[in-house]
């Protein structure tokens, strides 16, 4: 499977799919009008390891409910994650067995490779 999780309102994200060359046949899946399903967030965890891999500890929300002060679990950072969208690190590429989560300039470099 090739896809992309994004949000459509995000200036990064939009700007790392512009610079990427993606195959035609990827998926792309804006996480707001088309939230991340169940089955989806668990086979993203398979790949990236943990929920914890995939949260966005930047998120407004994660600052408004000062989610800093308490522990999580990882059944925390997949409930969180599946209650709303800004909780997940974005984008988030999947190419076959190789995901690339985030915007860093390494997690970029190292997705535009995968599709070479």
């Amino acid at each position: 499977m090739k896809k992309i999780y994004y949000l459509s309102t995000c200036d990064t994200c939009r700007r790392i799919i512009d610079q990427l060359d993606f195959p035609s046949d990827i998926i792309f899946q804006d996480i707001k009008s088309e939230p991340i399903s169940v089955s989806e967030l668990e086979q993203m965890k398979e790949l990236a390891g943990s929920y914890e891999a995939l949260f966005s500890k930047r998120a407004r929300l994660y600052k408004e409910r000062d989610l800093k002060s308490k522990v999580l679990s990882e059944q925390d950072y997949k409930n969180l994650l599946l209650e709303h969208y800004t909780f997940l690190k974005r984008p988030v590429i999947i190419n076959q067995n190789k995901i690339f989560v985030g915007n860093s300039a390494k997690v970029v470099e190292a997705a535009k490779g995968s599709f070479s």
